[in-house]
């Protein structure tokens, strides 16, 4: 069987380069050696786009016009640097991007980072002045941070007040802060010396000002070769939002990412605008030990244990902010985090590497009613990138499902929220497990051309019932065992309306390979979308993902989290069938599911989960704050209130006990950590409205064993 890899949009650390660069049909190519690098990096990365992206667009003038949006913002994300006069010099080239793309033609770009470092400077000669006086926090006064929405500064004085009102917000959020934490420790008794709310407000403004200082120290270190790849990225990004150029420096370290291990906080990070993004927190990481960051959430400011203030990481570089916080294991390192539902959160981590055990397959037995059930988590679709044979996700579950049988459940339950794919061969095996044999996904490549991967091998390890756990966040590889078992009506797919949406497969391209000669230098690569994914009834997985046949709320319920929050993604689209046979083994299927949506419709604790997506909708959608401290103080209060109120969906318990396997428990004997690990796995278990009813469900079904002999006899 063919190897693929499934690689999740957000991840790119690990297994993409399993793709053969030799998969594209490209040539070596002729460059002008009397050209400048960046005009030969625009005509290489063209070409290569050109030969080998799944679904290649015109480069004309309405593509300009998207570069030039993308790119401004990029440059600009919160108006604080270019007038009105400027983006008017600058919009002079909007339709004409095309045309110097396809000349290797660079004025635009020159002049946009002409007309960017010497706006850059002039804000260097005026933002001290406005951190000089104390902010009046008396006045009534708001700022928007709609940036999209805001016009461009008509004049000096105009960009003065909005970086004024940038400063002051800042300031105010720390100050408010401060106050409130010490207002804390006296409560709690503890011995503190009481400073003034002048003192206090000279403290916060220091520590905008020393954020401001290192965002013009950090914007000052960089050099052509930055600008240009902030360039390159917005035009390759036009073709879908997972085709990036990487530059050399990014290169080196995706490299270095893909070899070994990099001590941390075990979450992944993104820059949107001003802010620090957790878009994954990773399977067996500190951060996904601790239990409290989680996607959404923003990073605000970094503490380290040996220091006494935080450092404000807002408006920095990625790089920088990445950092500072990451560290030596060991380490405890404290964020300031805007979480999800908007309350503001500090959170201590203790910096580790990630436990390679926290990211295998795990199993779970519980007893409902006299009814035993298996719950297996499985965080990612793994394999050894060296050694298909060696272990794998395929070959793990198959254990666990062997295991399962010996001890008599009678249903399964496999959980696979949050997990970003992985290796497309072993979604194929474990999809095998389950049905007796027949297609489990369809490829297609930019010239049509379809391959359908099947499972060959008749043997069916589990035959009873099965339920499976989604969530928005569960991506790629996931969305194909889930999309293929509920095609075959095989599993009930139970979680959020909809998955996340991503059904196309890149290629990592070292781009030298194109060069004849090496005068150049190192041109970096180039991740390109080169494939789509499609189910076997037809239908995408891109965009669309899999909608769940029972769907519940939860807290990203009303928000756009997974590929339809990015720009430019790829369309959903439908192609023929594969030629599958429905499994025919459960005869009340139907009323199941009907019965699963009641029986949810009356549920107090998914009301509240719901009641508490609809605040993080509104939280999410604010965009104007008071920069009085009353004011602020008074919406800062109603945040922390809310919070309170939802707390309640944290301390849900079902009736249900979980235990491990037998086998896991005379390991256990000997492995304290592993008791501890599979305790706090139960009892997270234990507070999970979702998995309770999973259960429910698998209780429910009811298999028809005459049905599945009589559709093996005929097979």
């Amino acid at each position: 069987m063919k190897r693929y890899n499934l690689s999740n949009n957000l991840v790119i650390l690990f297994l993409v380069t399993l793709f053969s660069v030799t998969s594209c049909s490209f040539t070596t190519k002729e460059f002008d050696e009397d050209s400048e690098k960046d005009e030969v990096l625009i005509e290489l990365i063209t070409y290569v786009i050109e030969q080998g992206h799944f679904d290649m667009k015109d480069i004309d003038d309405d593509f300009s016009t998207a570069v030039f949006k993308d790119y401004i913002k990029g440059l600009d994300p919160i108006k604080r640097h270019f007038l009105e006069s400027d983006f008017k010099e600058l919009k002079a080239f909007e339709t004409q991007i095309d045309d110097q793309i396809k000349n290797k033609n660079l004025v635009f770009f020159d002049l946009s980072v002409e007309l960017y470092k010497k706006r850059m400077e002039e804000a260097k000669g005026f933002y001290a002045e406005l951190l000089e006086k104390p902010f009046d926090f008396n006045t009534d006064e708001t700022i928007n941070t709609d940036y999209d929405k805001a016009d461009y500064a008509k004049n000096n004085k105009e960009l003065k007040q909005r970086w004024r009102k940038q400063f002051k917000f800042s300031t105010l959020s720390t100050y408010h802060d401060l106050k409130k934490e010490q207002e804390q420790k006296k409560e709690d008794g503890e011995d503190v010396e009481e400073k003034s709310d002048e003192e206090l407000e000279a403290e916060a403004r220091e520590i905008t000002r020393e954020s401001i200082e290192n965002y013009f120290e950090t914007m000052s270190d960089l050099d052509r070769e930055d600008w240009f790849s902030l360039y390159i990225n917005s035009i390759v990004s036009q073709f879908d939002p997972h085709t990036n150029y990487l530059a050399p420096q990014d290169k080196d370290r995706f490299d270095i990412s893909m070899s070994g291990k990099l001590e941390g906080i075990g979450a992944r990070l993104q820059k949107q605008r001003d802010n620090v993004k957790i878009v994954e927190v990773i399977s067996g990481g500190p951060a996904w030990t601790n239990g409290k960051l989680e996607v959404g959430d923003l990073i605000q400011k970094v503490k380290q244990e040996d220091e006494e203030e935080s450092v404000d990481i807002r408006g920095m570089r990625l790089d920088d902010a990445v950092d500072l916080i990451k560290g030596p294991k060991g380490t405890q390192v404290t964020l300031t985090v805007k979480k999800v539902d908007g309350s503001t959160e500090m959170i201590s981590i203790v910096r580790d590497v990630v436990e390679i055990e926290e990211t295998y397959a795990k199993s779970s037995t519980v007893e409902r009613n006299g009814d035993l059930f298996g719950v297996i988590n499985l965080p990612k679709f793994y394999f050894d990138m060296q050694n298909y044979n060696e272990r794998n996700a395929a070959s793990d579950i198959k254990k666990e499902l062997e295991r399962l049988n010996e001890i008599g459940a009678e249903g399964l339950v496999i959980d696979l929220r949050n997990n970003g794919g992985g290796s497309l061969s072993t979604v194929v095996d474990i999809a095998g497990f389950f049905i007796e044999k027949g297609p489990i996904v369809q490829v297609r490549d930019a010239k049509n051309n379809t391959e359908v991967l099947k499972d060959k091998d008749s043997d069916v390890v589990w035959d009873k019932p099965l339920v499976i756990l989604v969530n928005e966040l569960s991506a790629s590889a996931s969305e194909i065992l889930a999309a293929a078992m509920q095609d075959y009506e095989r599993a009930v797919v139970l979680g959020s309306k909809q998955t996340y949406g991503k059904g196309t497969v890149q290629n990592v391209v070292d781009l030298n390979r194109w060069m004849r000669n090496s005068s150049f230098g190192d041109m970096g690569a180039l991740k390109i979308t080169t494939q789509k994914f499609y189910r076997i009834n037809g239908g995408s997985t891109q965009l669309k993902g899999v909608e769940s046949d029972v769907a519940v709320p939860d807290r990203y319920s009303y928000i756009d989290i997974g590929e339809r929050d990015y720009e430019n993604p790829m369309p959903w689209d439908k192609i023929a069938p594969a030629n599958y046979k429905v499994w025919k083994g459960y005869s009340n299927l139907d009323e199941v599911i009907a019965n699963s949506q009641k029986r949810l419709s009356n549920n107090a604790q998914l009301q509240l989960i719901d009641e508490n997506a609809k605040w993080i909708k509104t939280q999410r959608d604010q965009n104007s704050y008071s920069l009085s401290y009353e004011g602020y103080n008074e919406e800062m209060t109603k945040v922390e209130t809310m919070a309170k109120k939802f707390d309640g969906i944290n301390k849900f318990k079902t009736d249900l006990t979980y235990k491990s396997l037998p086998y896991e428990e005379s390991l256990m004997q000997n492995d304290s950590s592993l008791t501890q690990k599979r305790q706090r796995w139960h009892e997270s278990l234990s507070k999970d409205v979702y998995v309770e009813e999973a259960i429910h469900v698998l209780q429910d079904l009811k298999v028809d064993r005459s049905s599945i002999k009589l559709a093996a006899r005929k097979n």
